[in-house]
């Protein structure tokens, strides 16, 4: 085993690997309905990591692969039900967080791997940990970014206005599309309009929905992630499954359920990096998480917001994937 660990290159500037392209692609059937698209790249026998995009019904993107060292990992991507690529797109027919945790173990038995890591973001992280809090003898390690517990008090400061305190001119747009009289919940007077038989309708409220997210995921504002907005395809998988989830409070039988099953899963190796500053998922989370799981590693980037694409956020998670690395190797 020893030359295998001098032999292992470690990114000390922890800036993202360069692009790469998968070397394999394919479909899961996962259910009567749905068909999830995935892909591999990276090293075809290296070290297995899936990586658990957000939203819910954000999907992935090429540069997701960039946080992973290609020489090292083989690297696992795939859209969750109704997002990106897999079909039906924004389907929210059995489409539950208990759902995507059978898919990602589908996936797993597909690909005949016996255990790996998990790599998860904002939603994404939510769905890490339910993931290995089920299946606990399948994780090699995690790492969590932007931490999403999916509690009341989490939608209700993104949702119903405690943001807005940070972002009342980003807010106002988001809020103005529902009539003063159907206010007192933002989150169903959203969802009425997302599940409404007119799809001009269910296009403007995903729009509105959309922009709101994508305005305040940066510590400083970012044209280009604002512009998703206005990609009819991609905000109505975005707002339509999203609100789905939160509706339903995540289909978690308790509010704190996640901070709950903590034991599960306490021997797991783990890293979570956050945001000092994010809106979208504040720091209370990752806080709330970290004293109930002070074994887990945990990185506060003082000079950013919530998206895993800000400097200082995609160099500690590359330093966490080149510890997971050390560990392994």
């Amino acid at each position: 085993m020893e030359p295998e660990a001098e032999a292992l290159v470690v990114n000390k500037s922890r800036t993202l690997y360069s692009p790469i392209e998968p070397y394999s692609t394919g479909n899961l059937e996962v259910s009567d309905v749905h068909t999830l698209y995935f892909e591999q790249s990276g090293k075809p026998d290296g070290h297995p990591v899936v990586f658990l995009h957000g939203g819910p019904g954000g999907g992935t993107s090429p540069n997701n692969r960039r946080f992973f060292d290609p020489e090292f990992y083989r690297i696992i991507l795939f859209d969750q039900r109704g997002a990106g690529k897999s079909t039906p797109h924004a389907c929210l027919e059995e489409n539950t967080t208990w759902d995507l945790v059978n898919d990602i173990e589908k996936l797993r038995e597909h690909l005949k791997i016996p255990e790996w890591q998990v790599f998860g973001g904002s939603w994404g992280s939510t769905l890490a940990l339910a993931y290995s809090q089920s299946h606990p003898d399948k994780v090699t390690g995690l790492v969590l970014r932007g931490i999403f517990l999916l509690r009341k008090k989490e939608i209700d400061w993104f949702y119903e206005g405690g943001a807005a305190a940070i972002y009342p001119d980003a807010w106002e747009e988001f809020r103005d599309l529902i009539p003063e009289n159907e206010r007192g919940s933002l989150v169903d007077a959203y969802h009425k309009r997302l599940n409404s038989d007119d799809m001009e309708t269910q296009y403007a409220a995903a729009r509105a929905w959309t922009k709101w997210e994508m305005a305040t995921a940066y510590l400083l504002p970012n044209n280009d992630n604002i512009q998703k907005a206005e990609d009819d395809k991609f905000s109505l998988a975005f707002a339509r499954i999203e609100n789905h989830y939160f509706v339903n409070k995540g289909f978690f039988p308790s509010d704190s359920y996640l901070l709950d099953n903590v034991d599960k899963i306490r021997h797991i190796k783990t890293t979570i990096v956050q945001g000092r500053y994010d809106v979208c998922c504040p720091m209370m989370s990752a806080w709330d998480l970290h004293k109930a799981w002070p074994e887990a590693d945990l990185k506060i980037v003082d000079d950013a917001g919530h998206s895993a694409n800000e400097p200082g956020i995609a160099a500690e998670l590359v330093a966490a994937n080149e510890k997971m690395k050390a560990l392994m190797g």
